[in-house]
């Protein structure tokens, strides 16, 4: 797993920054995603579910490949609530929190995952056409006790159709430089199936530390 998910925010793809919304009440939704570097790639799978109409639980994982031969596995336990709901033209705001173990391939007791917490913060406007997030957050680093605070910070907006949005970036956290990256999203099936894509890198950061990302969300209207 990336430094750049050092944040450990888990968003709606593609987005880092995480958003005031939850999965639809009595249903889940699925997203996986693959992401390419050029000295690495990984993939993601992220099921997360809504049983209660103000609790979501996501429990996933991913696999990350490393030229040199490091292999690296990811799983992640997050749970999201809303303390003011998000509606059209106004603003809201809710809570995460959740664990990131990781297990290094050959071993290394400095790379175990993290524990965090964020409020995530969306604003809507031009009658939810246009959305901006925020995120404020804590991270310990469980293999070094490390703590920093993280930050992100995103905008997405329609093009032409609602069915089309773009999507741009910016997080981090006070230890590093920050990231960056945008991209597009198109729901295939409208209210069901999302395809977006990404490229991204690290601000001041080398050539290698760019990346893109290829994404597909399923999201059904109900499913219990």
């Amino acid at each position: 797993m990336g430094l750049w998910l050092g944040t450990s925010a888990w968003a709606a793809r593609p987005f880092i920054t995480d958003d005031a919304r939850l999965a639809t009440a009595g249903s889940c939704q699925l997203e996986s995603w693959g992401r390419w570097l050029a000295e690495s790639h990984e993939f993601w799978a992220l099921p997360a579910c809504n049983p209660t109409g103000n609790l979501e639980v996501t429990l996933g994982g991913g696999q990350t490949w490393v030229a040199e031969g490091e292999r690296t596995s990811d799983s992640v336990l997050q749970v999201k609530t809303l303390f003011r709901p998000l509606s059209t033209n106004d603003w809201g705001v809710g809570l995460a929190v959740g664990e990131m173990r990781l297990t290094a391939t050959p071993a290394d007791a400095l790379r175990q995952g993290n524990t965090y917490a964020y409020l995530p913060i969306t604003v809507s406007l031009r009658d939810d056409r246009a959305l901006v997030h925020a995120n404020l957050g804590w991270l310990r680093d469980k293999g070094t006790g490390v703590q920093r605070l993280t930050w992100g910070l995103g905008l997405e907006s329609q093009l032409i159709t609602p069915r089309l949005s773009w999507m741009a970036e910016a997080f981090g956290d006070e230890l590093n430089r920050p990231w960056w990256q945008i991209g597009l999203r198109w729901f295939w099936l409208p209210n069901l199936l999302q395809i977006d894509a990404t490229l991204g890198r690290q601000s001041g950061g080398e050539s290698d530390s760019r990346w893109m990302s290829l994404g597909l969300r399923w999201t059904p209207a109900r499913i219990f």
